[in-house]
């Protein structure tokens, strides 16, 4: 096979699969550019701590998702027990009135439980299942899977050599942005050891961010620091993994899902990262020259969601000490989350004193998540790319009441921020 025609064929379309931990940030991610959202029940996911969606729940939202053209995939990726295996049957038996457009499975026992109940449904390996070579990719495909997600300790080049090696309709998978586990592809035995919940069955308490001493067996209660360099203590604490300034790179490796983290992220931050590697993708599709001209802007507004600072994993070569954090655990906040709009009113139909120069303004419901106040200067995230700077000029309550200030989570507002909005715009607040 020729140079130019092995190129070519690595150069595909990938998707972009972002995570969604409700109905409401699935819709948001829709909305925001996803071309597939990942999804977990209230059993057999990685994320016990997530809200999870019911099966009502997971019904409507692969509905609206179709609506819009977009797949959603159910993660069942626990490393199974033999008390699951009974329950496994159940959840794929109702998974069937839910109609997903894929399961993600990484134990065998779950993966032949799926293909006997939902034998024609899709069913993408895990990277739970550590897949870090083409016989891996190859062993799946023969019996049956359509997809394999890369180990995260994979390189572009180590990629590349198993697109080669595997069958054109075999699919590749790959994480491209969001938190790093300590552990080998997120298989950690410390959170079960340390606390009594199983990472690999979904309770992960993530002991890999705490701050470590260094205790002597015959001195019990001296704590001697951990220091790595005089820089801190925070010895397994890594950057975020983030490859929006290499999408060049990724394409040409031949990935068919760019794939993000973050299965328990708010709408915010689900909503700025899909957007932004929606913008970056479809820009390098169209013309790599205005792809690379638009990279500070990527930069920039991959920056307004919450993070760790930035790595590019192991995708350029192992790691080594530039990637972790020694000094702390906290994450990088720019933005604060303030609501999303959900629906519109004539500002008559809420204010019964309202005065007939005023009666047709449209009023924007909200379900408020963090403070704001009357007069403050805050932004409005929009689907298309646009962050248009706005001022707070009314605030009511669902009862028509003007209020000074929006303090209580999750109430029902009505605001007038002085221009027109639409469903699922983001109000957001930069941080001084």
């Amino acid at each position: 096979m020729s140079e130019l025609i092995r190129d070519n064929k690595l150069r595909r379309h990938p998707e972009l699969l972002i995570p969604a931990s409700s109905l409401e940030v699935l819709k948001v991610a829709v909305i925001f550019g996803a071309d597939a959202v990942y999804i977990g029940g209230e059993a057999f996911g990685l994320r016990a701590k997530a809200k999870n969606f019911t099966l009502s729940e997971m019904k409507e939202g692969v509905e609206f998702a179709h609506a819009h053209n977009v797949k959603v995939y159910v993660t069942a990726n626990i490393l199974a027990h033999n008390r699951d295996l009974d329950g496994a049957y159940e959840y794929f038996n109702e998974l069937k009135d839910v109609k997903p457009d894929a399961l993600i499975i990484s134990d065998p026992a779950i993966f032949t439980i799926a293909r006997e109940v939902l034998p024609d449904m899709e069913i993408h390996i895990s990277t739970q299942a550590n897949n870090t070579n083409y016989g891996t990719f190859n062993f799946w495909y023969k019996l049956g899977a359509k997809r394999v997600v890369t180990a995260r300790e994979l390189s572009l080049e180590e990629i590349k050599e198993i697109r080669k090696n595997i069958p054109e309709d075999l699919e590749i998978e790959t994480f491209i942005h969001g938190a790093m586990c300590i552990s080998y592809s997120g298989r950690c035995l410390l959170s079960s050891f340390m606390a009594g919940r199983d990472a690999n069955q979904g309770a992960c308490t993530h002991p890999c961010r705490w701050k470590y001493s260094v205790v002597e067996e015959s001195r019990p209660g001296e704590y001697m620091p951990v220091y790595e360099n005089e820089r801190g203590t925070y010895i397994f604490n890594s950057k975020d993994l983030c490859m929006i300034e290499h999408i060049p790179d990724i394409v040409d490796s031949g990935i068919d899902s760019l794939k993000i983290e973050g299965r328990m992220k708010t709408a915010l931050y689900v909503a700025t990262v899909a957007r932004t590697y929606r913008m970056a993708i479809d820009d390098y599709k169209k013309d790599i020259d205005y792809y690379k001209s638009r990279l500070p802007f990527y930069r920039e507004e991959i920056a307004k969601c919450t993070y760790r600072q930035y790595t590019t994993g192991f995708f350029y070569g192992k790691p080594d000490n530039t990637t972790q954090i020694y000094d702390s655990n906290t994450y990088n906040k720019e933005y604060t989350y303030l609501g999303l709009i959900k629906g519109v009113k004539k500002k008559s139909e809420l204010v019964s004193e309202c005065l007939d120069v005023d009666k047709d303004i449209h009023l924007y419901e909200i379900e408020q998540r963090n403070k704001f106040v009357l007069g403050e200067e805050i932004e409005i995230m929009k689907p298309d790319g646009q962050n248009v700077i706005v001022t707070v000029k009314e605030i009511y309550d669902a009862d028509g009441k003007m209020l000074e200030s929006a303090p209580h989570p999750k109430q029902q507002l009505f605001i007038n921020l002085g221009t027109e909005m639409d469903e699922f715009d983001i109000l957001r607040r930069k941080e001084k």
